[in-house]
């Protein structure tokens, strides 16, 4: 088993304080500093109704207009939410974004999502296993190039690149191994509960177990695929650092406390946002408490969003910068074209 080379990515849930027409804008403008950066990879969310938790329930129809304006940056989505939707219509949409970005589209996928969601589109939340088993046999089998009408039709634009690149998110060691033994890449989240470790390390030892159990599984013959996303904003001095931590934590209170999360009483900014996996410092900061997380050290796919914080556009374009130009690569990333060039 072999592990593909890593890449550096940007994750966006078109979160800006903005109108939704305001909010693409800056996403794109975005994701072009991104790629301006040297990121090789940027990556949206789809999300269906509830404007505070993603601002994007068309993910294709965004990166298509992105797609347009850049030239180098693959673009992904991280996830579209299976279940509610229509998988050869998934397919469809995949395979014409793929040619029109000229290759430069990976599809993720996942079970989703919230709840409330499902009903409006005639499902039982309920039955979201079963419902994203059957359509991603159903993904699948078109992208493979399957026979799907009584004609021979099959898939138009074909594209069984997207199969090779297709990404699954979980957060369970059976799901990764599942996940491992179709051969497909494995997707975290920032979002998963901690059930292992404790301050900053917790996320990564609690996955620890999902990446462990995805490898296990992968055929001899497939390179590991692991997207590690975490949350990242990068400063330049203690003062912004502390104010847009604050903010983090802010936002994060409520959807901890929702879902049963173990808030201490008297705890300190920096307890808080371990418990929270908020990176927010300046360089120097950020890059010592992920020089630990191993889960990232051993990730294929480096991949860093706001969310929660929600930076201001322009502290988040220098945060993008930043992350390029002294995160990463203390990290271990450098530029594709630095690679080339050594490579020469």
């Amino acid at each position: 088993m072999s592990m593909a080379r890593q890449r550096l990515g940007f994750f966006t849930r078109v979160l800006d304080d903005a109108p939704a027409r305001e909010r693409y804008r800056l996403a794109t403008e975005q994701i072009t500093a991104a790629e301006a950066f040297g990121f090789d990879t940027a990556w949206v969310a789809q999300h269906h109704f509830h404007r505070d938790e993603g601002g994007l329930p068309s993910p294709f129809v965004l990166l298509a207009h992105v797609a347009a304006q850049t030239s180098r940056i693959v673009l992904g989505t991280s996830i579209v939410t299976l279940p509610l939707e229509a998988p050869l219509r998934v397919a469809e949409d995949a395979a014409v974004l793929a040619a029109l970005s000229g290759g430069r589209f990976e599809l993720g996928v996942g079970s989703g999502g919230t709840p409330s969601s499902f009903p409006p589109f005639g499902h039982d939340p309920a039955q979201r296993p079963a419902i994203f088993a059957r359509h991603l046999a159903q993904l699948v089998a078109a992208l493979r190039g399957d026979v799907l009408t009584t004609d021979g039709g099959a898939l138009h634009p074909a594209a069984p690149e997207l199969l090779d690149t297709l990404w699954q998110a979980t957060f369970s060691p059976e799901g990764a191994a599942r996940i491992g033994a179709a051969g497909f890449g494995l997707m975290l989240s920032k979002t998963q509960p901690h059930t292992a470790g404790s301050g900053f390390s917790a996320l990564a030892d609690t996955q620890r177990l999902v990446v462990d159990a995805y490898l296990e599984h992968l055929p001899a013959q497939v390179s590991g695929r692991v997207f590690g996303s975490r949350n990242l904003v990068v400063v330049d001095d203690q003062a912004t650092a502390e104010r847009l931590l604050a903010r983090g934590i802010e936002r994060s209170l409520p959807a901890a406390r929702k879902v049963g999360v173990d808030v201490p009483a008297g705890a300190s900014a920096r307890e808080l946002a371990a418990l929270f996996d908020l990176h927010v410092g300046t360089a120097e900061q950020v890059i010592a408490e992920l020089a630990d997380d191993h889960v990232l050290g051993t990730a294929t796919d480096l991949v860093f969003q706001s969310h929660p914080v929600d930076p201001p556009h322009d502290v988040l374009l220098r945060s993008l910068e930043l992350i390029a130009t002294e995160v990463a690569p203390a990290l271990g990333w450098s530029r594709a074209d630095t690679r080339e060039a050594a490579h020469a």
